[in-house]
């Protein structure tokens, strides 16, 4: 690891001492998810989530960022989160998050399923049973907002297949619905995509029951 220079380790030093406490609050968990950022300037970089509380996030990235910037990031199976960077470290950042109560409550349980998903074993792959869906169509939105017509093959609550002609690049985030997915694998008959967002259960019974 390289040395930073005194004027770049100060400011680091001191609001990192400053999010001392915030830590001590919010445990952190490992989770290695990738996603994506946004930086001020509204230039995207991919990311991956190295831990993350519901007051702070640390991220692997080769790029650099400033200090106090602020940062959009969207992460698998998370979703949306924002924040301002307060440390700086070899490969990556870390941002302490802006977010309201509902929003907080929210990510505690999104960590909290995340942690849990591996040690629930078979009674999790039950839940997340894939049910055919006989000619239900749905309007898919492309990575630049072009819309495109499909068919839903079949859905569960971790994602679904979708017949399409399009072909967006594995790893992309579409719309599927009101659904925001990223493109897993293609298929004969389309793409298989997996929910970035947990859906309500009701909801999605609702949409493509």
């Amino acid at each position: 690891m390289s040395h930073s220079s005194a004027s770049t380790l100060k400011p680091t030093l001191r609001l990192d001492a400053r999010i001392v406490p915030d830590r001590r609050r919010h445990k952190r968990y490992t989770l290695a998810l990738l996603g994506r950022f946004m930086r001020a300037n509204k230039q995207e970089f991919p990311c991956r989530l190295n831990d993350i509380s519901v007051g702070g996030a640390s991220l692997m990235s080769p790029v650099e960022v400033e200090m106090g910037e602020r940062i959009v990031a969207y992460l698998d199976e998370i979703g949306g989160v924002e924040g301002q960077v307060v440390r700086i470290f070899d490969g990556g950042f870390s941002i302490a998050l802006r977010a309201s109560q509902h929003k907080r409550e929210k990510l505690a349980a999104q960590i909290t399923w995340l942690i849990n998903k591996d040690e629930l074993g078979s009674a999790f792959g039950r839940r997340h049973q894939r049910i055919a869906v006989a000619n239900k169509t749905s309007t898919l939105i492309l990575a630049d907002g072009t819309p495109v017509a499909c068919k839903v093959l079949d859905v569960s609550l971790s994602g679904a297949s979708i017949g399409t002609e399009a072909r967006p690049p594995i790893g992309e985030v579409v719309m599927f619905g009101k659904l925001r997915c990223k493109v897993m694998r293609y298929h004969d008959r389309g793409i298989g995509v997996q929910f970035l967002d947990i859906p309500d259960p009701e909801a999605l019974r609702r949409y493509f029951g």
